[in-house]
């Protein structure tokens, strides 16, 4: 598999189950760094992309990063240090129960792209079942992780089907976190809202609620789809 070209940076990912994918660039490009975040962490990195993705576009000091599969791990860490910003970035490999054990660091910014297939859907594949299934990262468990990692002032912003964003409101709202802004992504004007983008924090604001469609026709991408990413993909 051949690696994937950013503008900055080289994506191997031939050891992932999870490739790179559009979820991964919505949520790198969208997280707010308007708090000049001084550390961040991603649950569940994969190949590292959305960590890579925060290391171009803001100045923390700190950004970590966790795995807890063996050849995902492998493979983030070497895009880490493959990447101009190695020596901000840090792999651990080990479960995000374990992590929120060791760690008494809090975070500024928390990013994830979890996987969220449910457990009646299976591929053959168990590496890319266990990637892709709700049940290896549940959402009860992230929310609350978050709420312990995140900083008072901190951000948690996390990308999953739409269907499930009244679900993750409320567990989110067990642990004092409160949506601040949502995005809602269609593939085209035709389809269904496939995607929610969500950003919580401990501070109870008004909720900015906006929408973004990707392709106006195949591979005809929409202004919006091409400004949030444009920093990133080599071709836009």
């Amino acid at each position: 598999m051949k690696p994937f070209k950013f503008k900055q940076f080289t994506i191997q990912q031939d050891q992932c189950a999870m490739k790179i994918g559009t979820d991964a660039v919505l949520l790198g490009a969208w997280a707010n760094i308007d708090n000049n975040p001084f550390s961040i962490l991603d649950i569940g990195s994969g190949t590292g992309i959305i960590a890579l993705m925060l290391a171009q576009r803001s100045n923390a000091e700190l950004i970590d990063a966790i795995e807890i599969d063996d050849n995902a791990h492998e493979q983030c860490v070497t895009n880490f240090e493959n990447s101009p910003w190695g020596d901000r970035l840090f792999c651990y490999h080990a479960s995000l129960e374990e992590f929120v054990k060791d760690i008494e660091d809090k975070y500024d910014l928390i990013v994830s792209n979890p996987p969220f297939y449910s457990s009646d859907y299976k591929s053959g594949n168990e590496q890319r079942d266990i990637a892709r299934f709700e049940d290896a990262l549940p959402f009860g468990h992230l929310i609350e992780s978050a709420s312990k990692l995140l900083s008072d002032d901190g951000k948690f912003t996390v990308i999953i089907p739409f269907q499930e964003e009244d679900k993750l409101i409320a567990l989110a709202s067990e642990v004092s976190l409160f949506p601040n802004r949502i995005l809602r992504v269609k593939g085209n004007q035709e389809s269904d809202i496939k995607r929610s983008l969500l950003e919580f924090s401990f501070n109870k604001i008004d909720m900015k609620i906006s929408a973004l469609i990707i392709e106006t026709e195949r591979h005809q991408y929409t202004q919006d789809y091409i400004n949030l990413t444009k920093d990133f993909y080599l071709k836009m």
